[in-house]
């Protein structure tokens, strides 16, 4: 999927403004939380998809953004936040085994 494709029926896109990479519908740092809804939708079956395109946009982000301003980009942890780190699997913790009132 590309950026563009970033897209709600009826709605208007939230698509990278390059090389700032901020969302064209509503100025937020790109991938806004719109455009994360739609991500996440269309790769729900492929996550690992999502991880190595959103990848691929991060390296593109990071050499558009350190070329405007070498100086005060963001950090690549923050980089890393933005575009990678919320398409993590939710891990839910295990059940916890109740203990039997019965005296067992």
């Amino acid at each position: 999927m590309s950026p563009e494709r970033a897209v709600r029926p009826g709605r208007p896109p939230h698509t990278p403004l390059r090389p700032t990479w901020c969302c064209r519908t509503d100025g937020q740092p790109w991938p806004c939380g719109e455009a994360r809804l739609v991500l996440r939708a269309e790769y729900e079956h492929n996550p690992t998809g999502l991880s190595v395109y959103l990848a691929g946009l991060m390296y593109e982000a990071m050499r558009d953004l350190y070329h405007l301003n070498p100086y005060d980009a963001p950090a690549p942890q923050a980089l890393f936040a933005r575009f990678l780190a919320w398409t993590r699997p939710r891990h839910h913790p295990p059940p916890t085994r109740r203990s039997c009132s019965c005296g067992r």
